[in-house]
């Protein structure tokens, strides 16, 4: 049973980096259309297409759905590690693994949107050129965002640019490091269910 759960723990963390790859070569133009490309693309495009058209989830402009996809393999390669390793696994680990990998998502998505505030910030003080594609694709990502949390922190009060900037960044930073502290505390009494 042990030799199983790790092949298959392998096998799963070998697909993980295949789909890695694969996200990682449609930076590039060139490699688009490559043979290697192209026999990547049957192996992986399957199951990303699943979370692209089950489960959609968007920021923006930016589909986040292979963070998703990526995550759920972790989930599994984790739970047949353990197994592999103990021999069994309970209810609760499994629950505190996926806990732990959605919090992992979450602050990845947190993380990366302090980025993009922080981005626009030194853009604003800087007075940086706002209309290259770069900043337009910050603006596209960082509008709706300071829109959401400035409308739930101060309601309808209108509120000057750099106070919404630094207000958002503080609400980011408050909830990974708030997160961080539950998710840690649940994973931990999660895991000390036996079952």
């Amino acid at each position: 049973m042990r030799l199983l759960m790790n092949f298959l723990s392998s096998l799963v963390g070998l697909y993980s980096l295949l789909i890695v790859i694969r996200i990682l070569l449609t930076w590039f133009e060139s490699t688009r259309y490559s043979r290697p490309a192209q026999i990547l693309s049957r192996i992986t495009d399957p199951y990303l297409d699943w979370w692209r058209h089950t489960i959609k989830f968007r920021l923006g402009i930016l589909d986040i759905s292979p963070i998703a996809a990526i995550i759920s393999l972790s989930v599994l390669q984790t739970i047949f590690a353990t197994i592999a390793l103990h021999g069994r696994i309970s209810l609760g680990v499994i629950l505190a693994v996926c806990l732990n990998a959605l919090w992992s998502a979450a602050s990845f998505i947190l993380g990366f949107c302090f980025i993009v505030l922080v981005l626009r910030l030194i853009a604003y003080l800087g007075n940086r050129d706002m209309y290259g594609l770069f900043w337009q694709t910050v603006d596209t990502i960082s509008r709706p965002l300071l829109y959401r949390i400035n409308r739930t922190i101060f309601g309808k009060r209108i509120v000057g640019y750099m106070t919404g900037i630094i207000v958002s960044l503080a609400v980011l930073a408050g909830l990974w490091v708030g997160g961080r502290i539950v998710v840690s505390l649940l994973a931990g009494l999660l895991g000390g269910l036996a079952i």
